[in-house]
């Protein structure tokens, strides 16, 4: 993939690049919700989930090896890990009835009515990306996985899907309103979160908006996903790096952990 180019990035040329592209949603996870400390609020089908999760997590055991990270061994590890379970993944989290709608109302209170195209990058089967075009943002999807671009593709035609780098954007400077990374930096290394977010700055335009969805922790480290290792962070300390890159945090809603879920939050951050 090559680097910045003279067009937007809605208007440009990817090529499936899968280094350093870090997967999507907290599988097997409700989102984050609400303005302040929520009770849990898990939908009516979480219950029904638990069967298939369970067949999610002995699925995935086999491309979920722990060991030390390396980027590139371990992105492929993560592609490879959605790819064996992706019909699950869709069947179970792909579509906006899946969303709370604290989280759909916390994205487009940050991603609608402002100027320039808004990128969901870890778009998974493309329904928050659909979502945001429903809303009239010029939104465009990029995933590591196939299936789940061909998936994205085939529901939600005459949206944008495309598999990209999220480290290497093919975009100009400056030349995008907004990022939704919704659970897409979970699986990144914490020594590799800086240069994705300096990349993020660098194609957003003045004050352009950043969502994110990040698992919450007391203490940063890495725990065992359903599909592969994924990283907790205390919400302080994700704030701190996204001052490093050059954003200043505007909004933060947590969600304490349940049976069903893990505490996890959104945060939403503006370019200083």
């Amino acid at each position: 993939m090559s680097g910045a180019t003279s067009a937007p990035f809605g208007r440009s040329t990817l090529t499936a690049t899968p280094k350093s592209l870090y997967r999507g949603e907290a599988f097997g996870t409700p989102s984050p919700g609400g303005s302040r400390k929520l009770t849990s609020r898990p939908s009516s089908s979480s219950i029904a989930w638990k069967p298939w999760l369970r067949k999610l997590s002995a699925r995935a055991r086999p491309v979920a090896v722990r060991a030390s990270y390396s980027p590139a061994v371990d992105t492929t590890r993560v592609q490879q890990a959605y790819t064996s379970v992706a019909d699950l993944y869709i069947s179970l989290f792909g579509t906006t009835r899946q969303v709370d709608p604290d989280d759909l109302a916390f994205i487009s209170r940050h991603l609608t009515g402002r100027p320039g195209p808004v990128l969901d990058l870890g778009c998974g089967p493309g329904h928050l990306t659909d979502y945001l075009r429903s809303l009239g943002v010029d939104a465009t999807g990029l995933d590591l996985v196939p299936e789940f671009v061909a998936h994205a593709r085939a529901t939600h035609p005459g949206v944008d899907y495309r598999l990209g780098s999220m480290d290497h954007l093919d975009a100009a400077d400056h030349s995008v309103g907004g990022i939704l990374a919704w659970y897409s930096l979970i699986h990144l290394p914490p020594q590799e979160l800086d240069g994705v977010l300096d990349e993020f700055r660098r194609v957003l335009a003045p004050a352009g908006r950043l969502v994110l969805g990040v698992f919450d922790a007391d203490t940063l480290g890495p725990f065992d996903h359903k599909v592969v290792t994924a990283y907790r962070w205390p919400l302080d300390e994700f704030a701190e790096r996204l001052g490093r890159a050059g954003f200043r945090e505007v909004e933060r809603l947590r969600r304490p952990g349940a049976e069903t879920h893990r505490p996890h939050a959104a945060m939403a951050a503006i370019v200083t």
